[in-house]
């Protein structure tokens, strides 16, 4: 046997192809990876749809652009005023003359949110539901939306169930009026208030009530012209709200320009003693 042929006939064959071995080996030493090809493509893909939104958001005329600003300056808004400040447009003359039909009050809503709650002379913006509103008709769901939308932008009157009063009574209170010399009394003191409407007196219906804990006893400055706790003695809740209906306190007056200024918290009831510490508290059948 020619085993030098058979040698010769093996060195004669043709260079071995690349197997799987020589081609993962190869591989290996390039640094490269069988899928690097597809996730190159996915990232040029990736980058390709952020062009075309980017070329979409920037491009379309300035049309678009205002559109995309005004729905932009909307959302702002809108998470502005669901969490901080909200406007609120004054809708009747209940509150004359500290703030005007048509003003846009600004309300505060972080005031109570950590653990302080209203005070006697806060103005208040709050839920009259199953206070002053004992179930209203339903609201159209689409106007609601629109209604809501239009009212966290200071735009349209708020709901029909919301309020803005004064703060006169809280929880454990005794509220009376009127003394012998036609005075609202707190706790026993009389209240000299001096933010009512021009010849309105405290009140043309007397009423004497203790206010629950938890509660609030709230009137509008314009007493001759407002439906307030007085309206509701004999309803559910005897007339007084939730503290936990507080939407927030009204703490300035943003529009019109010539009214802006902020909203102060009266002197009138600095002078008045807690609950039960004071010489007419005495407690009432309406408490």
């Amino acid at each position: 046997m020619d085993t030098d042929a058979q040698l010769s006939e093996r060195d004669r064959s043709p260079e071995p192809a690349k197997g799987e071995e020589q081609g993962s080996r190869s591989a290996r030493i390039s640094g490269d990876s069988p899928d690097e090809p597809a996730e190159r493509a996915a990232g040029r893909s990736e980058r390709l749809s952020f062009a075309a939104v980017g070329q979409w958001l920037t491009g379309g005329g300035p049309l678009r652009r205002a559109g995309l600003l005004l729905t932009a300056c909307m959302i702002f808004l809108l998470l502005v005023s669901s969490y901080l400040v909200q406007p609120f447009l004054i809708p009747s003359r209940s509150m004359e003359n500290t703030f005007q039909v048509g003003d846009r009050v600004l309300v505060n809503k972080l005031a109570y949110r950590f653990g302080g709650e209203p005070r006697r002379g806060d103005v208040v913006v709050f839920d009259g539901t199953d206070s002053f509103v004992q179930g209203g008709p339903p609201e159209n769901p689409v106007a609601a939306l629109v209604r809501e939308g239009a009212s966290a932008v200071g735009l349209m009157r708020p709901a029909e169930t919301d309020y803005i009063k004064r703060v006169v009574g809280v929880g454990g209170d005794r509220v009376r009026c009127c003394d012998q010399r036609g005075r609202l009394e707190v706790n026993g003191r009389p209240v000299i208030e001096d933010y009512l409407h021009p010849g309105d007196t405290p009140s043309e219906v007397p009423f004497d009530i203790v206010v629950p804990e938890g509660k609030l006893w709230v009137m509008g400055d314009h007493r001759s012209d407002s439906r307030d706790s007085r309206d509701h003695l004999g309803e559910p809740g005897g007339g007084t709200v939730p503290v936990d209906r507080v939407i927030g306190r009204a703490d300035w007056i943003g529009w019109p320009l010539g009214r802006m200024r902020s909203v102060k918290r009266p002197e009138a009831f600095a002078r008045v003693p807690e609950p039960g510490q004071g010489p007419g508290h005495g407690g009432n059948p309406h408490g």
